[in-house]
């Protein structure tokens, strides 16, 4: 599990590539989180937009699903650099405000379910409309939605 979480917009892989040693500065727009795995969320987020259920999905069935791409290649230090599946930005963009209030449901019944008392007390909503709004971003300006984590 991630410590600081930041997902972040970006004008392209190569300027998010450069986040990975010190995390997203200023110069970002930024939704930050902690004590979750972005990895994961990012996959879960992407097949609630394909497969829209109330369901928070098995371990297995997020396994089964695509994973989102390095940036950078992976270190033994921690930190981590993806990009978004550019359908799962377009998706977010395009959100409604009950379909985030139902995905931050599902999301949050999952990590209960996986971490309990160890789940992150970030609002998990507050997280998902921040993201929303830089997927928004990401379409208009034909950036890159992206996650740094250590």
């Amino acid at each position: 599990m991630a410590h600081d979480i930041v997902f972040f917009l970006a004008p392209d892989d190569a300027t998010a590539a450069t986040t990975r040693s010190r995390g997203p500065g200023r110069g970002f727009e930024c939704v930050p989180c902690r004590f979750i795995e972005p990895d994961s969320a990012i996959v879960e987020w992407d097949m609630y937009f394909e497969e829209p259920s109330a369901e928070a999905p098995t371990a297995e069935r997020l396994l089964a699903w695509s994973w989102p791409q390095w940036v950078t290649a992976p270190l033994n230090d921690g930190v981590e650099v993806f990009a978004f599946p550019q359908r799962l930005t377009q998706a977010l963009a395009n959100a409604s405000p009950l379909d985030l209030e139902k995905l931050a449901d599902r999301w949050t019944q999952r990590l209960r379910a996986a971490d309990g008392d160890d789940m992150t007390d970030d609002d998990l909503l507050a997280v998902l409309r921040g993201v929303a709004r830089l997927a928004v971003s990401a379409v208009n300006t034909a950036g890159g939605l992206y996650s740094w984590s250590f």
